[in-house]
């Protein structure tokens, strides 16, 4: 196909090892469609691939999340057709057109654009995995979230306040500290204070109920120093690096607490997973609690600019990849 082509990398490294390299569509078998692609979201995931710090196969096509239009449909799918507007997660989304299950394919509801389904499918779900699945906060407790206008972040602070939870958000500058407050935060912490004690005088001494905590390494000493007595620490992310061993009688000392590292694709594993957090996250955006939060847009053929920028740590909400 002409004008086809993918993002690449056939050694571990740095943002250049991105290639943009010339590829052919792979054709629909069996219950499976073609996608063109009009946006890939751009997650901390697909650093860790291209680091190593997960294994990938090499030649290895990073991306986790897309959208676009039904270009074919393979024997078999009675649930698509061609035209339809899709959003999905799948391994190899640097590219101009996927090839996937019809089974994980979500359509997109009226009024949800292909831009705001890349934007929001793998951040989205992840906030619903954190809110619903894995510690589902009551009315009136208190969450501590970092990264509160990242891309998960900025749509974890609005959802929680939504469901009546006071949202602490630990970000890193002013400007971030503003957005993180017009999202629903009722207090802002900087990183670079002493972010436990900020937070114990917030609470009047009795801390956080949940601690959701995308940093890793750098801010779990803060977060479980921030949790009351059988509070849970939440550790969903890796963007400072992975968080060092802990031994279980260390969450005995603090208070009973309970420390976990959910993954995303364990909770929407099967179609029954994936469809009821899809209704979720497509139904709070519909009631207008969510909204996509596209901080960035880059050419897919600049995707190592695109990390970069992600590892600088200077992006707000999610970032998109257009081919």
């Amino acid at each position: 196909m002409s004008g086809a082509y993918c993002i690449q990398m056939s050694e571990l490294g740095g943002p250049d090892v991105l290639k943009k390299t010339q590829m052919e569509p792979r054709e629909p078998g069996p219950g499976e469609v073609l996608v063109r692609q009009s946006a890939a979201g751009l997650n901390f995931i697909d650093t860790y691939f291209r680091t190593g710090l997960y294994p990938a196969k090499l030649p290895f096509t990073p991306g986790q999340e897309g959208a676009g239009v039904v270009e074919t449909v393979g024997e078999g799918v009675e649930t698509l057709k061609v035209g339809d507007r899709v959003t999905y997660l799948g391994q190899g989304t640097y590219a101009t057109h996927f090839t996937g299950p019809a089974s994980r394919m979500l359509k997109l509801p009226e009024g949800i654009s292909e831009e705001e389904g890349a934007a929001v499918v793998l951040k989205g779900l992840t906030a619903w995995m954190l809110l619903f699945e894995v510690y589902r906060p009551q009315p009136g407790e208190t969450a501590l979230v970092w990264a509160p206008v990242g891309g998960v972040g900025s749509l974890l602070v609005p959802w929680a306040t939504s469901m009546g939870v006071r949202v602490i958000a630990v970000t890193s500058n002013d400007e971030k500290a503003e957005l993180a407050k017009k999202s629903g935060a009722a207090d802002v912490i900087m990183s670079s204070d002493d972010v436990a004690s900020r937070v114990r005088a917030l609470t009047d001494g009795k801390g956080v109920d949940v601690a959701y905590d995308s940093v890793g390494k750098d801010s779990a000493k803060a977060s479980l120093d921030s949790l009351k007595s059988r509070g849970w620490f939440v550790t969903y992310g890796n963007a400072s690096g992975a968080v060092e061993p802990l031994a279980p009688g260390e969450l005995n000392r603090r208070g009973s607490l309970v420390m976990t590292r959910p993954g995303l694709f364990h909770f929407v594993a099967d179609e029954a997973g994936l469809k009821r957090g899809a209704a979720a996250l497509f139904g709070a955006m519909r009631a207008g609690t969510l909204k996509a939060q596209i901080g960035q847009t880059f050419d897919l053929a600049d995707a190592p600019d695109a990390h970069r920028a992600i590892e600088s740590g200077k992006t707000i909400g999610a970032t998109l990849l257009k081919p």
